[in-house]
């Protein structure tokens, strides 16, 4: 079956970095757009970041992410990456990372959750000093 398994997150003072992966099993992860979405508690899930499928890659980001946070993805490893810089507290929240094989339209829907079809666990990512 599909599994998609997030990790690197943690606890990292604010200015700091984190690289959170997202490490797939039963699914050639290449051939779809990979989002990242993360929640924070009481907040509604949020888009931050997508990349899509391959040979294109092209990759999209929200306006509060922009210019601190970068997808890019090894597919030798099935894996697709997020590199966070400059992290705020704001930035607190579990990271998810999702699959979706709708690739029509991708600049404009590409921060909608509901055609993602597989989900990771989550991954905790607290800024704090």
């Amino acid at each position: 079956q599909v599994q998609l398994v997030e990790s690197g997150g943690g606890l990292v003072q604010p200015g700091g970095s984190l690289r959170l992966s997202c490490a797939a099993s039963g699914i050639i992860l290449k051939y779809y757009a990979v989002g990242w979405f993360r929640q924070a508690p009481g907040k509604e899930r949020e888009a931050i970041s997508c990349i899509g499928s391959t040979p294109d890659d092209t990759t999209f980001g929200s306006h509060s992410v922009k210019d601190r946070f970068t997808v890019s993805r090894d597919n030798a490893k099935n894996t697709v990456y997020l590199q966070m810089d400059s992290l705020k507290p704001e930035d607190t929240a579990v990271y998810y990372c999702a699959t979706r094989s709708l690739l029509q339209r991708l600049w404009a829907l590409w921060s909608s959750p509901n055609d993602y079809e597989y989900w990771g666990q989550g991954t905790q990512v607290t800024v704090s000093s």
